[in-house]
């Protein structure tokens, strides 16, 4: 039963997404650590705080950037079903210092230009040339022949090809982004922080990945993820509304006080699937509150003082060690505090006073006491609302009219 589901849900676009997350999920990790390292080094470096560490700081929080091609290369590999290590190998020719010395169109070379991009073409490449040397070289020769084809044609590829193709796509995000927010910033913020729980809900966020990488590894931080994290404090927002709201839904209070604390340092799941979406009307005012926290956050973008995130993963609370932007880490703090103050305070107010309590309410109490009934005794009549008149009952047993 659930293979058949599982199968009935493997879209061509959604198994793609899987294995992009499956690519660079697994560098997550790595890149909070670095962040956190560098968010550390950027205020002891603006205090002037420790001088003579400074620069170790840097070497650590850098090492792991400077070869991230290398890992996406080894990752790219290993998920579509090639051998891992020459995934890493064609993907290290990206990085390598000897490229400065090829041109290409008249243009020279810069190490790890085209960036992850290029490296998850070049192990991509790299693994269908080594599956095709596969079906024709004889097993005595594999060892020797399949290794050396793979890595010889796909690196001459990467160079005089993937490279000037992935580094002209890499500063086309990084410009774009850019002036999306300093240009339309308001209008982007809405939008951006608006759709993006919807996006949670449908795993369709995974595809950004590649593009807050980009961005990390081109200006050192993305300019869309402070954004994209104001849909949370929508969320959070919403969350306490219905929390006031619906005072007599012991089950429903007992699972958002579960699942504030994890909100609020940016796991919206549990809220998403546990509150707002079967409730269905707060999920919409939810994702009113991210479109507020988002346009606060792009305005400052317009006005200059843009703001990004030195790694991906941490949103909410924890986004905070992580953040940089042009004004340095304290006025990045402040804005982004704004944003989430925003984005709070407009998600609770969309969903309490937007958010159909007086039938939500009368409905999901009636339907939680019919349910919690013992068997063989009538169940309670539906009298019991958080107003002083009884809600009209939903035959179809939704929770919003």
């Amino acid at each position: 039963m659930k293979a058949a589901q599982r199968q009935r849900h493997a879209t061509p676009v959604r198994l793609l997404l899987r294995r992009i997350a499956n690519i660079f999920v697994p560098l997550i990790p790595a890149l909070i650590g670095c962040g956190v390292i560098a968010g550390v080094n950027g205020l002891l470096l603006n205090l002037g705080w420790l001088p003579s560490l400074t620069p170790a700081l840097a070497a650590v929080a850098s090492g792991f950037m400077a070869l991230i091609a290398v890992f996406v290369g080894h990752h790219t590999a290993k998920e579509f079903g090639g051998t891992p290590i020459l995934g890493g190998a064609v993907a290290a020719v990206i990085v390598y210092a000897g490229v400065a010395k090829v041109t290409v169109f008249g243009t020279t070379l810069s190490p790890g230009q085209g960036g992850v991009l290029g490296a998850l073409a070049a192990a991509l490449l790299g693994t269908y040339v080594e599956k095709w040397c596969r079906t024709w070289v004889p097993d005595t020769l594999d060892v020797l022949v399949t290794p050396t084809l793979t890595v010889l044609l796909t690196g001459l590829v990467t160079l005089y090809g993937l490279m000037y193709a992935a580094g002209a796509a890499t500063s086309a995000i990084g410009t774009a982004a850019t002036w999306l927010l300093s240009t339309t910033g308001v209008f982007a913020g809405l939008i951006l922080g608006g759709l993006f729980l919807p996006l949670v809900m449908l795993g369709l966020h995974q595809a950004l990945i590649p593009l807050h990488t980009t961005l990390i590894e081109q200006q050192g931080y993305t300019v869309l993820l402070p954004v994209l994290a104001m849909a949370g404090a929508g969320q959070v927002g919403a969350a306490l509304a219905v929390y006031v709201r619906l005072r007599h839904d012991h089950s429903l209070r007992t699972t958002i006080r579960s699942a504030l604390p994890a909100g609020l340092l940016g796991v919206g799941e549990p809220l998403i699937y546990g509150v707002s979406l079967p409730l269905g009307r707060p999920f919409l005012t939810a994702c009113a509150g991210g479109a507020a926290g988002g346009a606060f956050v792009g305005l400052f973008s317009m006005l200059g003082d843009r703001i990004g995130s030195t790694a991906i993963g941490p949103s909410g609370w924890a986004l905070f060690p992580l953040l940089a932007g042009s004004g340095g880490l304290l006025p990045s703090a402040a804005i982004y505090a704004g944003g989430l103050l925003t984005g709070y305070a407009v998600g609770f107010g969309a969903t309490y006073f937007f958010g159909s309590f007086g039938v939500v309410g009368g409905v999901c109490e009636a339907e939680r006491t019919d349910i919690a009934a013992p068997t063989g005794t009538a169940a309670p009549a539906m009298t019991t609302t958080p107003t002083d008149t009884a809600a009209p009952h939903d035959p179809e047993g939704n929770r919003t009219l």
